[in-house]
């Protein structure tokens, strides 16, 4: 971990030369809307690798070409919620590694008067509870949307929760640890400040506006 990453248990940095190199495109302000989006994408990937292995698995048997044997398989079901719309850009990398997954989604947008997120769009699986759930949601800056995306899926039932993060701000990783230390949070990198904006810095820009080109 860096000198600015946070010594929590529930935060795993995902940290290896292939993830530093798709995020230094992401960092990078000279990266043109469709390489960020591939970037996204493939980061999302390696993200999606990791963090499938703390998922639960049962043993099942099936027969090779040659004799019948005992694997291994993830043993529930799969949703993957991006949270709109930043968290779409991750989610065509998750399902390439998942193709069976469910699908879900959590709008939400600042109320500019008190501040806090509020709900614009909700549409996730019945029988949340026998789901396991992956957030994707490529910025963890303040850590108030994501709570309220994590309360809203405990709401319908949810149980096992991870999020996956292109980068985190030490601000939302200590929030997240303390208001839900039962959620497993993934990050490529996290970065120790915010500014006035609640940008995270140096963080990578607004992802949604240069996922869709809209700067």
């Amino acid at each position: 971990m860096s000198e600015t990453t946070p010594d929590v248990k529930n935060l795993h940095v995902v940290d290896g030369p292939l993830s530093r190199n798709k995020l230094a495109v992401l960092r990078d302000e000279r990266t043109r809307t469709p390489d960020f989006r591939q970037a996204m994408k493939e980061l999302a990937l390696i993200m999606v690798a990791e963090a499938t292995g703390n998922m639960p698995t049962r043993s099942v048997q099936i027969r090779t070409p040659l004799t019948e044997t005992e694997v291994e398989e993830i043993s529930g079901p799969v949703c993957l919620v991006p949270v709109l719309r930043a968290g779409l850009g991750m989610l065509d990398g998750a399902l390439a590694l998942l193709p069976t997954a469910t699908v879900g989604f959590m709008g939400l947008q600042r109320d500019e008067e008190t501040a806090q997120p509020v709900e614009y769009y909700v549409n996730l699986p019945r029988n949340l509870d026998e789901y396991l759930v992956l957030v994707l949601d490529p910025m963890l800056a303040t850590g108030g949307s994501l709570s309220a995306t994590i309360d809203k899926l405990k709401e319908e039932g949810a149980t096992w929760i991870s999020c996956l993060h292109a980068v985190a701000a030490t601000p939302g990783v200590e929030r997240l640890t303390k208001e839900h230390p039962d959620v497993t949070l993934y990050a490529a990198a996290v970065d120790l400040e915010l500014d006035e904006r609640s940008f995270i810095v140096p963080g990578l820009g607004d992802a949604g506006d240069r996922l869709y080109g809209t700067l």
